[in-house]
């Protein structure tokens, strides 16, 4: 994971399950909210942005 963060620990800091996690990082998986999204995004200290062009 980015900065040395484990699947683990970005879970525990989005309030979610390792195996939640995984469906959110498996490209496959088109169910993902922009919550979720969200949630990841700060959980790393970053901010989601969305732009339709």
């Amino acid at each position: 994971m980015t900065r040395g963060l484990t699947k683990s620990a970005l879970a525990k800091r989005m309030q979610t399950s390792r195996a939640q996690l995984d469906r959110l990082l498996d490209p496959d998986n088109e169910s993902v909210t922009l919550a979720t999204l969200t949630r990841a995004a700060q959980a790393v200290g970053r901010h989601l942005r969305m732009e339709l062009v």
